[in-house]
């Protein structure tokens, strides 16, 4: 029986065949690799990150507000109308406030800076809140961010409010899961405000401005939320979860407020 020839050429075509095959595996294998490092990055090591950071933001308000220490976070304005921004990650005389007398002074939080603690009981939640939405002076801080425009705490309007739902501390993450007559406090140097859960409105688009106007009303939805001035805190944050396509709000009442 004749032996095989294999001739040098299809030698080298087998060959390179096998290296382009192992060098493709190895291009698979470092980009799974490195996708998953991402998905670790983003999914628990900015949690983690981002919750200390806010722990210790909340630990550091306290400790200053029981010094007794003057808030320089904050400057004293006149109250001016404002026009409120509309969400993306965030309008006859109002009722004078509960347990308050009318002020027409306010205090102006300085931009990104924290000035008020969020607690949510049902959530087991609690989070400074910092002046503005931006994301990566406030948000991915693990901070809930104040819509720039929208009330104050305590104050006659809305005080509205954006948080992350999935990484960076994702405050907001179950925030769906509030039910009414659930509280939301809202803690500063000088009072605490307790809201109670009124309303949710599953979905709505990113640029649905109307829910967090002074009176908040969805211009998509308009049977969703309220007619009449009031005392107002809206929530909202991406759904549905990972993607930041639609908003979730919810929205609360102010029940009473204590002087600290």
């Amino acid at each position: 029986m004749r032996p095989r020839i294999v001739h040098h050429g299809i030698r080298r075509r087998r060959a390179r065949r096998r290296r382009a095959l192992w060098t493709g595996g190895e291009v698979l294998v470092t980009v799974g690799v490195v996708l998953m490092l991402l998905v670790v990055h983003q999914l628990w090591w900015t949690n983690r990150e981002a919750r200390e950071g806010a722990r210790r933001k909340v630990e550091a308000l306290e400790r200053q507000w029981r010094q007794g220490g003057d808030d320089t976070t904050t400057t004293a304005v006149r109250d001016e109308p404002t026009t409120a921004t509309p969400p993306s990650s965030a309008p006859s005389s109002a009722p004078a406030e509960p347990g308050r007398t009318a002020d027409n002074t306010r205090s102006q939080p300085t931009w990104s800076q924290a000035y008020a603690i969020l607690s949510i009981p049902r959530l087991h939640l609690r989070v400074p809140v910092a002046e503005g939405v931006g994301k990566q002076s406030v948000l991915n801080k693990g901070y809930v961010g104040h819509y720039p425009g929208t009330g104050q705490p305590g104050q006659a309007g809305n005080f509205a409010l954006a948080g992350h739902r999935n990484t960076h501390g994702e405050p907001f993450r179950y925030i769906n899961r509030l039910a009414p007559e659930d509280t939301i406090q809202v803690e500063t140097r000088s009072a605490v405000y307790t809201y109670a859960v009124d309303k949710t409105l599953r979905q709505t688009s990113a640029r649905d401005s109307g829910v967090i106007r002074a009176v908040p009303r969805s211009t998509l939805h308009p049977n969703s939320g309220y007619t009449s001035p009031g005392y107002y805190i809206t929530l909202t944050t991406c759904t549905p979860e990972y993607t930041s396509r639609y908003r979730l709000v919810v929205w609360g009442t102010l029940v009473s407020t204590r002087s600290r």
